[in-house]
């Protein structure tokens, strides 16, 4: 077993949370902060099996793949040194990491009577 964990733009969150339970995986979904641009991102955790990891890892980077969009330049110190405007940047992708598991534990939940 493996803790498959995915730092992903909010944009891509959706699209990878379907094609993950697509792929009969199950995931955990934490609202995050920080990174490029301080746009927001989701961590995904994921508890995979070993002989599913390749799998899982790549519906990560079948989903959230590098693009290019437009955004607002942001000025520089001195001003005279950047042209304000619109500046194409790439975004998307993600960090994923993968660490074994010692123990995994599905706790039962308790049905109150």
């Amino acid at each position: 077993m493996k803790l498959v964990v995915a730092i992903v733009q909010d944009y891509d969150t959706d699209r990878l949370l379907r094609a993950i339970t697509g792929a009969g995986l199950s995931a955990t979904r934490i609202a995050s902060t920080g990174g490029f641009l301080r746009t927001g991102n989701t961590t995904v955790l994921m508890g995979v099996p070993d002989d599913r990891v390749p799998t899982c890892l790549e519906v990560i980077a079948d989903t959230c793949g590098r693009r290019v969009e437009a955004r607002a330049a942001m000025p520089a110190e001195p001003p005279e040194m950047y042209a304000l405007g619109i500046a194409e940047i790439e975004v998307g992708g993600g960090v994923v990491f993968v660490a074994p598991v010692d123990r995994f534990e599905r706790v039962p939940r308790r049905v109150e009577r």
